[in-house]
This record gives C-alpha cells, structure tokens and sequence, in this order.
C-alpha cells in the first residue's frame, strides 16, 4: 500500500479530532502533534512540517467558518488544503498527440528502477490504446537489452536495441527511425543510469536530448532517498530540459512522503509514482487524489483509471446489493475477484477510500489465499454458499476434507465473509443517507432516494 504508516498516522490524526466533542484550541494542538509525528516519520523536511503545521494551526483557529460545516469538518478540510499544496495543487497528466510520434526519453540514477520504470509506462500507455514502442539506448550497463526486451516481450510493445552497439546517440537515433515507421504514436527512450558527479555521462544525456529532440524528458528519482531525492531533481533540471518526475518504489520505504515533497519543491511536477514491484504498479499523480487516500477519503479518478484498465463492467443491482450487505458467499467471492482484476485488493480498498474501515485481516489476506477460497467453495453445497450461518463445527470439518484445507482455514474464509458484510452494509447505509460528508448526487430524484432507503431497511 503507497506510504501505508504515513496515510495511518494523518488518518489516526483526522480521527481524533472528528471523534472529540470540539475543535477547540487543545484539540487543534494535539492534532497538529499527531500531523507532525506522520510526517517527520516520513521523512519530510523539518522546516516544511513545522511551517505546515503551524499554518494548519492559524487557520483552524483562526478562520470563520464557512456556512453549514462544524469545526471540526473545517479543520479536517484545512489538513487536507495544506497537504496538497505540499505536492501541487493540480495533476499533470502526460500528454499524447494522436497520429505522430510522441517521443519521452526516461533518465536517472543508477539502480532508481529506471528500465523496471520504462516497461511500466509502456504497459500504461499501451493499456490505454496508445500504440508504444521501446527503445534500448542503454550502451553502458551489461544486461540492459536484455532486462528491457524481457520486460517488454508480452506487452504488445514494438522493441528496438542495439546489444553490442557502444553509442547510445546512434540507438536512439536509429530506433526511433524504425518504431516511426511502425506507426508508434509513443516512443519510450531509456538511457544509461548516471550519477550527478559524472559529467561524461550528464553530456551523453544532452547529446541523446539534442539528436532525438524529445517531447519530454522524464526523470525516474528512487523513493526511498528521501529529502535526498531533491538533490538529483535539482542537478538534472540544470543540466537539461526536464519535464517531469517519476518516483518509485512508493510501497516499502517509510521515506516516501520526503521523497514527493522534496521533488515538489524543485518545481518539476511529479506525473507519475510507481508503487510495487509488478509491471502493473505504476500510477498517474494525482495530488489531490493521493491526498485524500493518504487520509482516507478516498481517490475516485484512480479508482475510474483502475476500473478502465481493467476492462470491468459493473453490475449496478450487484453493486446495489453487495451495498446492502445482501450477498452470498460466492457474491463475495466474485467481487473480490473483480476488485483483484484492478490490482492487489489492498489497493483498490484504499481508493475507495475504505482500506482503513476493512479488517486488516481481509486487505493482507484477500489477496494470497483467494485461490483456496475458490477450492474451499466447490465443497460446498448450495444452500451453504447462499446462507453461510448454516455451517458450523461438523460443516467445516466437511468442507476441509474436501477441498485439501485446514478447518481454520474454512472458518477463517467465513469470518472473511461476515465481516466485509457488515462493512458494506454500513458504507452502503452511509453512502446513500449522505453521512459522514457523502453527498447524495443531486442528479437522484427523492423517489430514487426513498426505494433505495427502503432496500437497506
């Protein structure tokens, strides 16, 4: 899960004051002690959490409150304000021109997940109908062609290289040559990883920028460096165009928030974040969104991304059911099978914005044992998977015996099933009664809104 122990510090913060009877100034106090404490765990720089917190504090004690909203919402509406403008106040999506050759050239340091970063982007721009194609301009590193084509082998991605060639300019050159002529309406460059300290190769990166005239330039920067990471932003933003940050590997360091907040403070906007090791877990940046994730609200626009991607048509009286907390066993199966088609179930729960409220239990364990919960189904009869309260001791055994599990196992898939029951019905029962801050769309009449109360009564 991206930055998981920061998202549950500001979201422990959020919490308790939303659950104190006012926001009063000792409320706000301890708030913006439990905001600086996630923060500074991460990473982030000393001087911008306490420049941050205290204008948190200014303003929660400070402003009127706007019409129809408490104190408290208020204040959590000025956390969520200030995070943003941390990271930038709007996304910058990339940008591809259809029918001509959009080419982006990847550079960074050595060992960033540069060439891992390459085939991610183009499993993202070719899942999104945009024919792309490679090219392998890393001359200095053994084993570069090779990682790059196997990356890139089942994707559907035209691939070009030179393995034995020593200029990297003439394989850039030459490879977008033959991928124009392919049709490519995206052409990936990857060049050598370099250090800042290496002229020889900082002058390699201009000559590749000024032979291939890229429209972009994309520096990949390693997540776990931290505030460090602003040291790379700044020393390639001198040394040539740079367009656009990707930062990687989101999901195992705890210096995750220095690192974003430092290379937003270059000026270079970050596009992308890489958030696992699989090809699949790359993401566009979205700072608003990745804000109200980080504090449990959820990331609607990621969510749609997810959804496209994965080619998934939901069901709206499926979705309506599940909702109310009416489903089977094998409905509950299928949902989660859908949500695993969008990427690890942990992640999908965290744009909804509903990660925090599921069991831990079922975000860490959906996704590893799902294959036996199919095995552990197939042994059970019909009216067990349609009213599970059926199957107690002697049932479980049962059903362990044929499917090659342990009865802790069965019982474990069960207690899995009522619980994200009742998690549903009451994210269903909030939803669509409008508490907690989720509005009723104004696009549903009342006699909508009424037939539906009437479903969850």
């Amino acid at each position: 899960m991206v930055l998981e122990k920061l998202g549950e510090g500001l979201r422990n913060a959020i919490n308790k004051i939303l659950r104190s009877n006012v926001a009063d100034r000792e409320a706000v106090e301890e708030l913006v002690k439990e905001l600086q404490r996630a923060l500074l765990m991460s990473d982030v720089n000393v001087e911008l959490v306490f420049e941050l917190s205290e204008r948190i504090k200014k303003r929660a004690l400070d402003e009127t409150l706007p019409p129809g909203i408490s104190r408290r919402e208020h204040v959590v509406k000025i956390v969520y304000d200030e995070l943003t403008n941390i990271l930038g106040k709007k996304a910058y999506p990339l940008e591809i021109t259809p029918g001509k050759a959009n080419i982006i050239m990847l550079v960074g340091i050595q060992g960033s997940g540069k060439t891992t970063t390459v085939a991610k982007l183009a499993r993202y721009l070719t899942k999104r109908g945009v024919k792309t194609g490679v090219v392998c301009a890393d001359t200095f590193r053994a084993g570069a062609y090779e990682q790059l084509y196997q990356l890139v082998s089942e994707l559907g991605v035209k691939f070009y290289g030179e393995p034995n060639s020593k200029s990297s300019v003439s394989v850039a050159r030459k490879g977008i040559e033959v991928l124009q002529k392919e049709g490519c309406e995206a052409i990936i460059v990857d060049t050598s990883g370099r250090h800042k300290e290496e002229k020889g190769l900082m002058k390699e990166m201009q000559d590749i920028a000024k032979a291939i005239n890229p429209q972009e330039i994309i520096l990949v920067v390693d997540g776990t460096l931290g505030q460090q990471a602003s040291v790379q932003a700044r020393a390639f933003k001198e040394a040539t165009n740079i367009g656009s940050i990707i930062v990687t590997k989101l999901d195992g360091s705890a210096r995750g928030g220095g690192a974003l907040s430092a290379v937003a403070a270059t000026g270079a906007p970050i596009k992308f974040i890489g958030n696992g090791e699989k090809i699949e877990d790359i993401e566009s940046f979205n700072p608003t969104g990745f804000v109200g994730r980080l504090l449990g609200m959820g990331d609607l626009q990621s969510l749609l991304d997810k959804v496209r991607e994965a080619e998934l048509t939901p069901d709206k009286e499926a979705a309506m059911a599940f909702l109310s907390g009416r489903f089977t066993l094998k409905d509950f199966y299928n949902a989660m099978e859908q949500l695993k088609k969008m990427g690890p179930v942990s992640k999908v729960l965290e744009l909804l914005g509903v990660g925090a409220k599921f069991p831990s239990e079922l975000r860490e364990v959906a996704d590893d044992k799902m294959k036996y919960w199919k095995v552990m189904m197939q042994s059970m009869t019909r009216e067990e998977l349609v009213n599970p309260k059926l199957i107690d001791r002697s049932r479980i055994i049962r059903i362990a015996r044929g499917s090659g599990t342990q009865p802790k196992e069965v019982k474990e898939l069960i207690d899995q099933y009522f619980a994200a029951k009742k998690v549903a019905k009451m994210m269903g029962k909030q939803r669509l009664r409008g508490k907690h801050g989720m509005q009723i769309p104004q696009s549903i009449s009342p006699e909508q809104i009424k037939k539906w109360k009437g479903k969850l009564a």
